[in-house]
């Protein structure tokens, strides 16, 4: 059995707002295993999105343990958590935060001036992540330019193309019509059979939620659910083993 990628143990995050206290995540306690793809649902305001940005780096808890690969995350510093988010964690969002003046290529390359790539290497990398997304031919387009779906097809590529081993989607098709949503969420789906990429995806859209294995759902910063997923999707379009 493959070993847990991410381990969060008893895990709390309070808000402080004033004289007032907010307990986003009370309790958690959780296990990802490499290679899953997991699918994290929930009413606003459940908790869902406060654990994604502990997962990521992006946030502390105010009490638990949390173990990123074996390493316990909370007591590191800036840069070691910088690296991690770097060099192990891709990240999707619903609003695919490209660059507007940047062209495709470019934006996917963005990852890797801030870790020092050398310029060749990160061209050649860049055009191999848009490659295994099928839009190898808009790298020279902006994002103005692009549809939807390949805006997040480039926002995707940009998260994969220093290797992660956990991939990260924040609503990823919220912007997406139905058979775009579908066409991405296929990408996922092979990503995550393919290269065995571990997937954690948070959404409302149980049609969404189909694609994953595993579904864990949070009521009131409480883990309510876990449970198997469909795994619906299989890779008929969207990613290649090899980019």
């Amino acid at each position: 059995m493959a070993a847990p990628v991410i381990e969060v143990i008893r895990l709390s995050k309070t808000y402080r707002l004033g004289p007032v206290s907010v307990e986003a995540l009370r309790d958690v306690t959780l296990s990802i295993r490499q290679g899953e793809f997991l699918a994290v649902m929930g009413p606003s305001g459940s908790g869902k999105s406060t654990l994604m940005n502990i997962l990521g780096c992006l946030d502390r808890p105010t009490d638990g343990v949390y173990r990123f690969d074996g390493q316990e995350v909370e007591a590191l510093g800036r840069d070691a958590l910088a690296a991690i988010r770097s060099r192990k964690i891709g990240f999707v969002f619903q609003g695919f935060n490209l660059l507007p003046r940047m062209t495709a290529l470019e934006n996917v390359e963005l990852p890797m001036i801030y870790d020092t790539v050398p310029s060749g290497q990160r061209r050649e990398r860049a055009r191999n992540a848009l490659a295994a997304l099928g839009i190898v031919d808009r790298g020279g387009h902006l994002p103005s330019q692009m549809s939807g779906g390949q805006q997040q097809r480039v926002a995707i590529a940009r998260a994969i193309v220093n290797s992660p081993s956990l991939l990260l989607a924040d609503e990823p098709t919220g912007n997406l019509d139905t058979a775009t949503s579908e066409e991405i969420m296929e990408v996922f789906a092979g990503l995550n059979e393919q290269r065995e990429i571990t997937v954690v995806t948070v959404t409302h859209d149980p049609e969404v939620a189909r694609y994953a294995r595993r579904v864990i759902r949070f009521r009131d910063g409480r883990i309510v659910d876990d449970g198997p997923g469909e795994g619906r999707g299989r890779c008929r379009d969207g990613a290649s083993a090899n980019g």
